[in-house]
């Protein structure tokens, strides 16, 4: 089966920003010289510089056609300079950045995607039938065309009954749907989303979700940020994940989570102090309490049958067994752990 090709190619992209002017100080013996250090050569002592950031520090990855791929980190991890830099609004320092196999800078690559940015800003005294309108005019479309697309897209996000209603009335989650509303216009083949689900409700996080998949089984691809990771482990196919301006981790989650079981939960009631006492001699047993049940949490597999094996002896009553495996969030805050270890 043939690969699907890379809608996004990102290779060692850099990106650094000035912040404003320092004065040079000697470095401290055993501190090794920054990249931005390297890269500047040697500078003498007292010596007027530009205060740098690097805010992306050498990361390379791939979105495939047709789908769904998760943008992750924490604030300031990078994620937005890089989608900026994906649609040619900012320039890398170095490295590529292509769409569609062509450079960014190129306009026929650029008018293929739809975006969301982060915060969306929208004309308050429009309506989001006048916003469409507007949208549908900067990508080329007739007339005719931007009408019936207009009513459909409004419909899909939810603001199909208030599509007269100047923007200025709309709460911060109707907002974000108009912002959605305003990507889907033209029919892009390429979804750059940062953080689609943020002011949701959870009916409203549900319809996005829906429009998500809708969208990659039309064909096209989607690649979106989010700090809500239980909807990023339901959506992806592919994550990748950026702390401190580098990549951490990359590839399917199957690839990514450790799939072992790691504990398993158990949920009792009719406990008496005998079984409280026998569990508690057990080790890698941990016990918890929630209203009239007990709650076991058991270090892997093979103290399970054991535990259970005195539930029912002292003729407690097992509620529930439940495995656990790593998530998507586990992944996220090991990641965080190591890096911020690593620069200890």
């Amino acid at each position: 089966m043939t690969a699907a090709p890379a809608v996004v190619e990102v290779k060692d992209l850099i990106k650094v920003f000035s912040t404003g002017f320092i004065r040079t100080a000697p470095r401290l013996p055993g501190h090794p010289p920054t990249w931005l250090e390297r890269q500047a050569g040697k500078v003498a002592w007292g010596e007027k510089i530009h205060r740098m950031v690097e805010a992306v520090r050498g990361i390379s990855f791939e979105v495939k056609k047709g789908e769904i791929f998760g943008f992750l980190g924490p604030n300031g991890a990078g994620k937005t300079t890089t989608i900026k830099t994906l649609l040619g609004l900012i320039f890398p320092t170095r490295g590529e950045v292509r769409l569609f196999g062509l450079p960014v800078t190129e306009p026929s690559a650029r008018r293929r995607v739809g975006f969301l940015p982060e915060n969306p800003y929208l004309y308050q005294y429009l309506t989001p039938r006048e916003i469409m309108d507007l949208c549908g005019r900067l990508v080329g479309m007739p007339g005719h065309e931007r009408v019936i697309q207009t009513k459909e897209i409004l419909r899909r996000v939810g603001l199909g009954s208030v599509m007269d209603r100047p923007l200025r009335r709309f709460s911060k989650g109707m907002l974000q749907r108009a912002g959605l509303a305003q990507a889907l216009m033209g029919d892009p083949e390429l979804l750059i989303l940062d953080e689609p689900m943020t002011g949701l409700d959870p009916i409203g996080r549900k319809e996005v979700r829906d429009l998500i998949l809708e969208e990659r089984a039309q064909g096209r691809t989607v690649m979106f940020s989010s700090h809500i990771l239980s909807d990023v482990e339901m959506l992806c196919d592919r994550v990748a994940i950026v702390n401190r301006g580098e990549l951490t981790a990359y590839g399917s989650l199957d690839q990514l989570l450790r799939r072992e079981i790691r504990a398993v939960e158990v949920e009792l009631s009719r406990v008496d102090e005998a079984l409280v006492s026998a569990l508690g001699a057990l080790s890698g047993v941990k016990q918890g309490k929630l209203h009239d049940k007990v709650l076991l949490s058991v270090e892997g597999e093979d103290r399970v049958g054991e535990v259970l094996a005195l539930a029912v002896a002292h003729e407690a009553r097992v509620h529930s067994v439940t495995p656990r495996r790593e998530t998507l969030e586990d992944l996220f805050v090991r990641n965080a752990i190591g890096a911020a270890a690593a620069d200890r």
